[in-house]
């Protein structure tokens, strides 16, 4: 049963649906883009456009929700929709595309986004009477009774979810390869990673499937798919985006929810329909959005103080084309008229860091035990990934005091880089600090320290910021020689969600690349 809105919160929601409207007006730059190698002449239709055909009665629900089926199945290569609930989704498309005029533009008044098919991760979102099997063979069965908040909102929005994308086991590592659906490869070059965890979601965005889809972020999980992808990813503030009702911290603070898309108004639609506290939450970040996060995308920024991190905590090499990817988003922005600086805080790495380990090993030793209690019978080790296992066999052997410790640290980042950004208003770095890595080099049934040494190289940027909580996105600006996508990183104060869309509305417009499309032929059957 969905919870009933509070007048706060219907007021905003209907605020927001008005301004869903008027984005429709907003400009998409990149579909005037003039055609290059791997593109496409014009960027394919987002969600603002695909929801304001849906209110004119241009196209159907059902014709819509057909559509975007009939473009995963085009693609079987590719594994990304590794779930499918179309049976459901359809049900709901026939009953919307019934409506007439009036009815249906009442339905709309509430709902933005009506009649717009969605896909979700298969990993710590429940929607009821469906399968979240978060990549593990013990889960493969897991029907859930009652819809995650964010499903409600979701729900509530218009959106028509008609199943679930790839991610790995748990969302363990920065691919998207498990023992339970196999690979999910780039669309960019199919012998390489899309990231993890949300690689599927990635997948089916870049291959123009739908124009945005759910993801999360425990470590880089939003942003290191968005950056092998070549799509935008927005992580937002810890406690910003609901992840309960069953965990309100998600890996004790460490992952958020939001989306992957193709466009910046897209994410920050989304992110207007679904921000906001649910009951019992406690970590309630500040904004710095005037209105909604929409209109943010039309104000331009004062001039901002940027400080730019060419190097990591963790000394990993970072590529060359990582570095121009950086170079870019810095020219960019000092032709805007930002100032930008090379300045690094010191920070305690070994007290930081530590904690990530404890964090996620105390969330995955959780979800077991609740399966476990569910299924009346133990997990079986031939049932998780070698890795997974191995650090459920940790955790249970875990101390109060290193969960404990490693909160402690996750609030000294947040200090110490609260400090920092007192004095920048945003943070420049490599989204990771190598391009998209070949498949099979990040599974989680590999040695160990095979394993984390490439799982660094992905993750030595973006995983700081979870364990801080502060927002932070990825922005397509390079593509290497071999067309392969790389990301630029930028990071906000807590809360300030809205300075970073905006600069991602000036970066897309001065630099499209909602037009750029790869080749997808390796990919159908």
């Amino acid at each position: 049963m969905q919870d009933k809105a509070t007048g706060t919160e219907r007021r905003i929601f209907l605020k927001t649906a008005a301004a869903a409207t008027a984005a429709a007006a907003l400009p998409m730059t990149a579909s005037h883009a003039k055609s290059v190698a791997g593109s496409s002449a014009a960027a394919p239709a987002d969600v603002v456009a695909t929801a304001l055909q849906l209110r004119k009665g241009d196209i159907t629900p059902l014709e819509a929700l057909d559509a975007a089926i009939a473009r995963v199945q085009a693609l079987p290569k590719l594994n990304a929709v590794v779930i499918r609930d179309y049976d459901q989704a359809r049900a709901k498309a026939k009953t919307d595309s019934g409506l007439g005029r009036e009815a249906r533009a009442r339905a709309t008044e509430h709902a933005p986004l009506w009649g717009m098919p969605f896909l979700l991760k298969d990993l710590g979102v429940s929607m009821a009477g469906t399968v979240t099997s978060n990549g593990c063979a013990f889960f493969k069965d897991a029907v859930a009774e009652r819809d995650s908040t964010l499903v409600q909102r979701y729900k509530a929005a218009g959106l028509n979810i008609f199943g679930k994308t790839a991610a790995p086991e748990f969302g363990m590592t920065t691919t998207t390869e498990s023992r339970l659906y196999g690979v999910t490869p780039n669309p960019w070059n199919t012998k390489h990673t899309t990231g993890g965890s949300s690689g599927g979601s990635a997948a089916v965005v870049a291959a123009g499937i739908l124009p945005v889809a759910h993801a999360s972020d425990g470590g880089g999980s939003i942003r290191i798919p968005a950056a092998h992808c070549g799509l935008f990813g927005l992580k937002p503030s810890r406690g910003r985006v609901p992840a309960g009702p069953d965990a309100l911290d998600g890996a004790v603070g460490l992952s958020v929810h939001h989306v992957i898309s193709r466009s910046v108004r897209d994410s920050a639609l989304l992110l207007d329909l679904t921000a906001g506290p649910e009951a019992g939450s406690r970590v309630r970040p500040p904004s710095n959005a005037q209105g909604s996060y929409l209109q943010a995308l039309t104000r331009p920024e004062r001039k901002l103080r940027i400080a730019i991190w060419r190097k990591n905590y963790f000394g990993v090499p970072v590529h060359a084309d990582c570095l121009a990817a950086v170079d870019k988003a810095a020219k960019l922005c000092e032709a805007m008229g930002h100032v930008l600086e090379e300045k690094m805080p010191e920070l305690p790495v070994a007290e930081i860091f530590g904690g990530m380990g404890p964090g996620m090993s105390a969330g995955l030793l959780n979800a077991i035990e609740k399966r476990e209690k569910q299924l009346g019978r133990a997990v079986r080790e031939d049932e998780m990934e070698p890795l997974d296992w191995a650090m459920l066999q940790a955790a249970k052997k875990a101390s109060a005091l290193e969960l404990y410790r490693a909160r402690a640290g996750f609030d000294k980042a947040g200090q110490l880089l609260d400090a920092f950004l007192s004095q920048y208003d945003l943070i420049l770095t490599p989204t990771t600090a190598v391009p998209a890595q070949l498949l099979g080099v990040l599974r989680l049934d590999l040695p160990y320290e095979s394993y984390a040494a490439e799982a660094m190289k992905s993750s030595a940027f973006t995983s700081l910021f979870n364990i801080s909580g502060h927002p932070a996105m990825s922005v397509p600006l390079h593509w290497t020689a071999e067309q392969i996508p790389v990301g630029s990183h930028f990071v906000a104060p807590f809360g300030g969600e809205a300075r970073l869309l905006s600069l991602a509305a000036q970066l897309e417009q001065a630099m499209p690349w909602a037009h750029r499309f790869p080749d997808l032929s390796a990919l159908k059957a």
